[in-house]
């Protein structure tokens, strides 16, 4: 079975490897044009393009999907299937038409919710105690096609979406390498999606960042964890800006009003919150710093509480 692969980031890489690793005929990669990054905005190469010449595959990077030269390009590799796993581009319907077998996606959620860019992050910023990555069958709509397999898992009180990110990563390219399997013994199911149940997605923005302190310590403690590693939740001490890396639960109630400061000390920066609660930073970074714990910080530059 030839398979063709189209993906950019380290999600899609992994995906790629597995593929590799079970000895899957990967006869072409799509991914996304270099484009500069650093200070010194040099060409990036994206993730699965390094993997791929490292592995010996062709490697395609059309900038534009629309105008026949992508549709010739993966007609001459002939696939049988097509992988795609975060390309960062909707395919149009005659790329999906190519391959006999199909056009597949792994996507970072238990569709039908959260269709759209960055499902990972939304999950962990609406405070669900369970995600997973699901694999479908692609169609005109987005994220909308039959559904072949689904993984669940937990997403833990303080997990980020950094760490659930890595741990959906490792899940998404085992359920893509169960899925070719299945289609190629011909044992794949189809499961329609219920549009009734679908839930979309956002970009994320640096909008997002500050802290709205009015918000429950969990909801707070969400943001934070959600936001990781990008854009990073903000809030503002004594006037400056700084950016927020972990939080804690405390027992305190307080009728304080929210964002004031409560206390400052070895354990953090306890806060009062929404709901009369209050929440503990533990790990921050004030501008031009790095990323410390909230007590080393206090040490050199002690808060006045009122």
């Amino acid at each position: 079975m030839r398979i063709v692969f189209m993906g950019t980031p380290d999600f899609a890489a992994a995906s790629l490897e597995a593929l590799l690793d079970a000895s899957y005929p990967v006869v072409g990669v799509f991914t996304q044009p270099d484009r500069p990054s650093g200070r010194g905005m040099a060409l990036g190469v994206s993730p699965v393009k390094a993997l791929a010449t490292a592995r010996g595959i062709p490697v395609f990077q059309p900038s534009m999907l629309r105008d026949g030269t992508a549709l010739a390009a993966l007609e001459a590799l002939r696939p049988d299937l097509v992988a795609v796993v975060a390309y960062g581009r909707i395919l149009p319907e005659d790329l999906l038409a190519v391959p006999p077998l199909g056009c597949i996606n792994v996507h970072g959620s238990l569709l039908p919710a959260y269709r759209g860019s960055a499902p990972i992050q939304w999950a962990v910023l609406n405070g669900e105690h369970t995600t997973g990555v699901s694999t479908m069958y692609l169609s005109r709509e987005m994220d909308a096609g039959d559904v072949v397999f689904q993984d669940e898992t937990q997403i833990g009180e303080f997990e980020t979406s950094g760490e659930l990110f890595d741990r959906l990563k490792a899940l998404g390219a085992a359920l893509l390498v169960r899925t070719v399997r299945a289609i190629e013994a011909g044992t794949a199911p189809r499961q329609p999606q219920d549009p009734s149940r679908a839930s979309y997605t956002r970009p994320l923005d640096k909008t997002m960042c500050p802290i709205d302190w009015t918000r429950s310590p969990r909801e707070i403690v969400k943001h934070i964890c959600g936001l990781q590693p990008w854009p990073v939740a903000t809030m503002e001490l004594e006037g400056k800006p700084f950016r927020v890396f972990a939080a804690e639960y405390t027992d305190t109630h307080t009728d304080r009003a929210p964002g004031t400061l409560i206390s400052a000390g070895n354990a953090g920066i306890e806060i009062a919150c929404g709901q009369g609660e209050t929440l503990r930073i533990t790990a921050l970074q004030a501008p031009g710093k790095k990323r410390m714990g909230a007590g080393d910080y206090l040490r050199g530059h002690p808060l006045h509480i009122v």
